[in-house]
């Protein structure tokens, strides 16, 4: 008999619609769920018997090799306590220092200069642009840690074809900001409210040479942030208020399938989601259907919005934008608002002195 059709039968676990890499098999007190990939598998249950079921019957059909409680997994390091889990890649990170020759470069304080600029063929062409698009590549994985950097690695992302020397020295200094906290990394509280909460914003027009508007959300499940995001809209805006309802309706897509999978995770989330933003106007035409002369050049895929408020599943709230704790994700801060911003995010460094 094959292997995995063995060990499929075995366990007879679930393949998760939200996220085919987990798979989930009982219920209550018997619930498991394992994370797969490749050949790294994480296995997760209230219950030490049945982790250990679940081990004997993967060793029956393959050969396995047992690492113990969770500590190192795809290049982020894992320290579990009572409080809750920590989640850094410290190592990765002084490994990317070690590769650029940046071992002994000063800190900053900020990732970038608030009100800069990056443009295509601005500054020098680099002689060896392959070393630009492996640090924007490792830098690219280190923010599934790191939302701090988001923006700016979704910036330098932009020029992997074409880098100049002003592109990778804005690189170095998101390496010299991630030099004063290597450890930084998220944490999950164990004792928190199941509530979906979500802050979502744009800047608008904010890029120089296509006009398009910057999205950015963070989305958290009670204290903790679950997902993040900094993406250049599609399309042009003709106005702040379509850039931001735009961004309302990246926002409830990622919303939409946070919901599926913590459903999938035997979850059921009871109150809808909190969305908080900060125009008015993107507010009213979610929670307008009258079709209007502000509305009739958006695509009908991002009226989406309207369905979820219309269901019940999303809860639109005005925020002022001194409150906007999502304006870290569009746009460069002054070092105070940026203070502000990293403090927002959940983040945690176990390696600083206390």
């Amino acid at each position: 008999m094959n292997p995995n059709r063995q060990a499929k039968s075995s366990l007879q676990a679930v393949k998760s619609i939200a996220d085919p890499s987990l798979f989930t098999r009982g219920s209550d007190d018997s619930f498991i769920a394992l994370i797969v990939y490749v050949d790294d598998i994480l296995v997760a249950s209230s219950k030490i018997a049945l982790i250990q079921q679940i081990k004997h019957l993967l060793n029956a059909a393959f050969k396995i090799k047992d690492l113990g409680v969770l500590g190192y997994f795809l290049g982020m390091e894992a320290k579990l306590s009572n409080e809750g889990l920590n989640l850094c890649q410290r190592k990765y990170a002084l490994d990317i220092f070690s590769d650029a020759c940046l071992l002994e470069c000063k800190p900053v304080h900020t990732t970038m200069v608030p009100g800069a600029h990056l443009l295509r063929g601005d500054g020098v062409p680099l002689e060896d642009p392959a070393s630009y698009r492996r640090l924007v590549g490792r830098l690219l994985y280190l923010t599934a840690t790191s939302p701090d950097i988001t923006y700016d690695v979704h910036q330098l992302s932009q020029f992997v074809s074409t880098p100049t020397d002003k592109h990778m020295a804005a690189a170095h200094r998101v390496l010299r900001y991630i030099k004063g906290s290597p450890g930084q990394g998220l944490f999950y509280p164990a004792n928190t409210t199941l509530t979906l909460k979500a802050f979502s914003d744009s800047d608008w027009a904010s890029c120089p040479e296509t006009r398009k508007s910057i999205t950015g959300f963070r989305v958290f499940l009670g204290d903790a942030l679950v997902s993040w995001r900094s993406k250049k809209q599609p399309t042009v805006s003709r106005s702040s208020s379509e850039a931001e309802y735009l961004s309302l309706a990246a926002t409830a897509y990622e919303l939409q399938w946070i919901n599926s999978l913590v459903q999938d995770l035997h979850v059921n989330l009871t109150n809808p989601a909190l969305v908080f933003c900060d125009n008015k106007s993107a507010i009213a035409i979610s929670e307008n259907c009258v079709f209007h002369e502000r509305t009739k050049n958006i695509d009908i895929n991002y009226h989406l919005v309207r369905e979820r408020v219309a269901q019940g599943l999303i809860k639109l709230m005005s925020v002022s934008s001194l409150h906007q704790i999502a304006d870290g994700f569009t746009k460069p801060l002054a070092a105070s608002l940026f203070d502000m911003f990293v403090s927002k995010l959940g983040v945690q460094d176990l390696h600083s002195p206390a």
